[in-house]
């Protein structure tokens, strides 16, 4: 096996940034020179797990965070750097199972022992806004229709293009960006792949898109709904199964309503009964329930789900079913970590195919000006607590993702839910303090 050492002598890399996402979805990073990487990439690069969101204390010994040398990728827009993302352990070899990329690790591995392969594809939202992050970067993006508007996704392409001219180099088989729904919003989409890819290329994209707006003067946020007026970003995911060796889709049915298989209702179905506690995982903040069940926004929609539903070509559902071989989960939201989303909805999309599950009746509703009538179908959860309380009840994803890690999971959760609520706010101020 080539060195590191001597690839990066040969691609002219300095640096390496050794890289994994913790439970809140943030990325720990060394950077680590081209003369160290080889020890490094042998036996770690040394982290105190207390230090990120993971379930530790200051007491607990280093986690040595593994490189996937097959991550390898040379920073577009500085190619005397490259990144790896990594797998964490212990000083004594044990992986560190609450880790989220070993955690969907973990899940592909149930689902290939049943003779399935998982592909997904991910939509990223995201808005460009000035260097303080305090409003839209754009002072010219004032459409209250501002999706796919040619003007502003112009005035932005010198940050766009660069950001898919990326993507193409990488090969990633990047084919369309657009001003989205929101002003100062935009979504890029590149192609689908084998669930693990996708979730390490969605997890150095927002790296990438980060920073090259920093280079460029402007701060990108996927927080899922800066400004309570406008559309929230989502990161809407497709999803489908396929045999092992990857060439027959398994969702895929000619003579299937919609093009689907039974396979893929049943897969449907379990996402739908565990929704409320799959929303602890793609929808994990506190702002994330400012985008779901939301007002209407200045465009007139919020494009995001209220009900726990599914339909055809109708994105006013959880899922919609767009064509064949494959549904999307429009449920998700910017900040939700790149590993634990697949996780979850694998996990519970398998259980909905072993216990046969029935997805029941499509809903061709629009469910923003139409809603289903009461007791039809579930609500979503009101609020982070809320969400957290349903992944508490769920013993499906307990036993899928792994009880350790999501006992560590919701205790983290749960304090941040308490960090939030201990904040006195401005609204508080406004409306109480008269009384």
């Amino acid at each position: 096996m080539t060195l590191l050492s001597d690839i990066a002598r040969q691609k002219g890399i300095r640096y390496f940034l050794i890289s994994f996402t913790d439970l809140f979805g943030v990325q720990r990073s060394k950077l680590v020179p081209t003369q160290a990487i080889d020890i490094m990439a042998t036996n770690g690069a040394g982290f105190a797990g207390f230090a990120a969101w993971l379930d530790m204390t200051p007491a607990d010994p280093d986690v040595l965070a593994i490189p996937d040398r097959n991550t390898l990728i040379q920073l577009p827009w500085q190619p005397d750097v490259a990144w790896m993302t990594a797998d964490l352990q212990t000083t004594t070899g044990e992986p560190i199972l609450q880790t989220p990329r070993l955690v969907l690790k973990q899940v592909l591995s149930q689902t290939e022992s049943k003779g399935y392969r998982v592909k997904t594809g991910v939509e990223c939202e995201y808005f460009l806004l000035s260097a303080d992050g305090e409003q839209i970067s754009d002072s010219c993006d004032r459409q209250s229709k501002p999706c796919y508007d040619q003007q502003s996704l112009m005035r932005r392409f010198e940050v766009i293009a660069e950001i898919c001219d990326a993507m193409l180099a990488l090969g990633w088989g990047a084919y369309q960006n657009d001003h989205e729904d929101a002003n100062g919003q935009f979504e890029m989409n590149w192609m689908y792949d084998d669930a693990l890819v996708t979730a390490d290329r969605h997890a150095f994209f927002k790296y990438m898109v980060k920073a090259i707006a920093e280079k460029h003067g402007l701060r990108a946020t996927f927080m899922p709904k800066p400004f309570p007026h406008l559309t929230g970003s989502g990161c809407h995911t497709h999803l489908s199964i396929w045999d092992l060796a990857g060439n027959t889709n398994l969702f895929n049915d000619a003579q299937g309503e919609l093009g689907l298989s039974s396979l893929a209702y049943q897969f449907i179905a379990g996402v739908l009964h565990s929704a409320e506690a799959i929303c602890a995982f793609t929808n994990p903040t506190v702002n994330s329930y400012k985008r779901i069940n939301a007002p209407v926004t200045a465009s007139g929609a919020t494009w995001s789900p209220n009900s726990i539903s599914y339909s055809g070509n109708n994105r006013t559902h959880t899922i919609r079913i767009p064509e064949a071989g494959r549904f999307e989960f429009r449920l998700a939201d910017g900040a939700a970590n790149p590993y634990l989303l697949p996780a979850a909805l694998i996990a519970a999309g398998l259980e909905g195919i072993e216990q046969k599950r029935e997805a029941g009746q499509r809903c061709d509703n629009n469910n923003y000006t139409d809603p289903l009538p009461e007791g039809t179908a579930k609500k979503l959860p009101g609020n982070l607590l809320d969400a957290l309380r349903c992944l508490e009840a769920n013993t499906i994803l307990h036993r899928a993702l792994g009880e350790s890690f999501v006992k560590s999971y919701l205790k983290l959760k749960h304090q941040e839910w308490h960090s939030f609520c201990d904040r006195i706010t401005a609204w508080e101020k406004e409306n109480t303090l008269d009384c």
